[in-house]
């Protein structure tokens, strides 16, 4: 297993809960929920949909493309994936409550013939050599130390030729961000390394970077926009605890440079 502790943000059992309460509180007929009424929960991460939509963009996904969503958290980037480009995503992540509210969400929106959920270890992956095309990563290896385990598994299960695309933030040498952060309560939860560091990883596991790039400026504009607008009903604080202050430290320590975004693009040869 990973370095990601029983004591985690992301342990709260009732994710489920909060969602469906959330749903129901603001009116909607959970028989008839639509992909669209979930869009303010879908991406947990920074710049959420937009981010997605352009990583999604620029690893070329096609209805032919054999999709893993690596630390999928409650399945929004797979069905994201799924309805749009209309493929198989299979997903994995540490966490069975997200899994199991992943299932739940696919199974209301009609996506669940085409996600498979697989809860596991993303530096211990249960898949075969050369299994998928398209590895999507976002917002993931902040909690987890073994770095290089993660990208020798992505390294591992891709097929030659294909692409691992990730969406992360890393951090700066101008001081430490305040926690706690929608990744971790504590920074001992937290695993940050520069983006130099990062990209280090990333090529050790023999991997080819074809694109990096640095989009603090961007996700600044982005999240201050998000503070700036009030609360969705059906939004991340129906199942993420104490969401606005992660939010809020998040936004300022990209803002104040303390934290980088970082987007890249890397080929398994």
């Amino acid at each position: 297993m990973n370095d990601i502790s029983i004591d985690t943000p992301y342990l709260s059992g009732v994710s489920r809960i909060g969602i469906e309460n959330a749903l129901v509180t603001a009116g909607y007929d959970l028989r008839r929920v639509r992909l669209t009424d979930l869009t303010l929960v879908e991406d947990f991460h920074t710049m959420g949909r937009i981010a997605t939509g352009a990583l999604v963009e620029l690893a070329g996904i096609t209805a032919d493309s054999r999709v893993l969503d690596a630390g999928s958290g409650i399945g929004g980037t797979a069905r994201f994936i799924a309805d749009s480009r209309r493929c198989r995503v299979t997903t994995v992540d540490l966490t069975e409550d997200y899994c199991e509210t992943a299932r739940w969400i696919n199974k209301l929106v009609g996506l669940d013939d085409r996600i498979t959920v697989r809860q596991g270890d993303v530096t211990d992956l249960p898949f075969a050599d050369n299994s998928f095309d398209t590895i999507v990563s976002q917002h993931v290896q902040m909690n987890i130390a073994d770095k290089d385990g993660l990208y020798r598994e992505a390294h591992r299960v891709l097929d030659t030729g294909g692409l691992l695309a990730i969406w992360d933030i890393t951090t700066a040498s101008e001081g430490e961000p305040d926690f706690p952060l929608p990744w971790a309560d504590r920074a001992d939860q937290s695993h940050l390394v520069t983006a130099g560091e990062l990209r280090a990883a990333v090529e050790r596991s023999g991997l080819t970077v074809e694109r990096w790039e640095d989009l603090t400026e961007q996700a600044t504009t982005v999240m201050r926009m998000v503070l700036a607008n009030p609360p969705n009903p059906v939004g991340l604080q129906s199942f993420i605890a104490n969401f606005p202050a992660k939010i809020e430290h998040l936004t300022e320590a990209l803002a104040d440079g303390r934290l980088r975004a970082i987007r890249g693009i890397a080929r398994k040869p």
